[in-house]
């Protein structure tokens, strides 16, 4: 961030001119309509299958560079590798159910990343919005837990979507008051979010018969998420579809947010425009970090029964990855998360057939990852998806 961007984001925004709301809604209206303000149908279909290609593009040289990595291990096949990827992913419904399991918490974090980036801010807080929401949960959870169990949960979803949503706002907050930079801001709070976790968990919240690990007391089985009927996959995977459902319809069929993108786009010039930035900041990470946070709750209420050190296993910063990979598409996340959970269900079928170290899959997620900031050289370069007369 340049000194301007700083200046510019911690002004105070004026008042808004009459009639500005109205003005952004027709702003938005003629922008869909207009065929010379999307480039025409030839040329939307160009961009949208950019936005397709060059991930795609991405993950096959991901691919080839894990693949070269894993060639240096000794009795190491790299096609042997992937297979036993795809068999522990989606090789079998066990497999499918797993990896659904595994998608659920990166769907919901995956928006934390993605809601924010809206308006240009690089958000990285979800592990530490998980980690807070779930602790959060729990303790209300306990508090609560002789009440009837539809009480008990809708209270700890509530209680963690709303420590997750004040925890990214923070982050918000900072950058748009401050001048302090949201991504170094959310990646310290999230240091702050698992030592308080720590702290909690060994202290004022331990559970005294959790001995060997520190954990809150139990919600109690009554009070646990159930699975999709037919299913053994809990509940959070419908939460998580749901959420990005409607995330897309605000973001991309509303008037706040055509305001978000004008914001994202050019923030003086949506100050120019009489748009309050600081309120759609608040509201962007609110909702983003709320859905980091109902990850955690869904972890503590369908998965571990109680807040411990294992909400820290990585879907935080693995939802990220989806965002980024998925554009910040709300609805495309969720098909990637469904990928990225499969890669992470077969990494224990890789240590048992190939004694592969549970690291592997980390490193094939950080590849990716390099590769999907690489790809963003790509766009507006290759020359078939360049609309036409560029």
């Amino acid at each position: 961030m340049t000194p301007t961007d700083a200046a510019i984001t911690s002004a105070k925004p004026p008042a808004a001119p009459s009639g500005a709301a109205s003005a952004v809604a027709e702003g938005a209206d003629s922008v869909a309509l207009s065929p010379s303000a999307s480039g025409g149908i030839d040329d939307r279909w160009r961009q949208a299958a950019e936005r397709i290609a060059i991930p795609l593009i991405a993950l096959g040289g991901s691919a080839v560079v894990f693949g070269l990595f894993l060639a240096l291990v000794p009795q190491v096949n790299p096609l042997e590798v992937y297979g036993l990827m795809y068999q522990g992913a989606f090789g079998s419904w066990f497999s499918w159910q797993n990896t659904l399991v595994r998608a659920a918490p990166l769907i919901l974090t995956a928006l934390c990343t993605a809601l924010p980036a809206r308006l240009g801010l690089v958000v990285i807080g979800n592990e530490g919005a998980l980690v807070a929401g779930g602790v959060a949960a729990a303790a209300v959870g306990v508090a609560v837990s002789g009440a009837p169990p539809i009480v008990v949960q809708v209270a700890m979803a509530l209680a963690g979507m709303a420590v997750g949503g004040l925890w990214i706002f923070a982050a918000g907050w900072l950058r748009h008051s401050r001048g302090v930079n949201e991504t170094i801001a959310s990646l310290l709070l999230t240091y702050i979010a698992i030592a308080l976790m720590n702290h909690l968990v060994e202290g004022p919240l331990r559970d005294p018969e959790s001995l060997n690990k520190p954990s809150t007391s139990h919600i109690g089985e009554a009070n646990m998420i159930g699975n999709i009927p037919g299913m053994d996959v809990h509940w959070g995977l419908a939460l998580g579809i749901i959420f990005c459902i409607a995330a897309y319809v605000l973001m991309r069929h509303t008037t706040f947010g055509f305001a978000a993108d004008m914001a994202g786009g050019n923030m003086r010039a949506a100050r120019g425009m009489g748009l309050n930035v600081g309120r759609l900041v608040a509201v962007t990470c609110l909702l983003g970090g709320a859905a980091a946070g109902l990850a955690g709750m869904v972890e503590v209420g369908a998965v571990l029964g109680r807040a411990n050190a294992s909400l820290v296993v990585g879907y935080g910063y693995a939802g990220i990855l989806v965002a980024f990979l998925a554009r910040h598409h709300p609805l495309a996340i969720i098909p990637v998360a469904i990928l990225l959970g499969g890669i992470g269900a077969s990494n224990g079928l890789l240590q048992r057939r190939l004694d592969l170290p549970d690291a592997t899959v980390l490193v094939l997620q950080g590849v990716i990852f390099v590769m999907i900031l690489a790809g963003e050289a790509l766009y507006g370069r290759i020359r078939f998806f360049q609309p036409r007369g560029a």
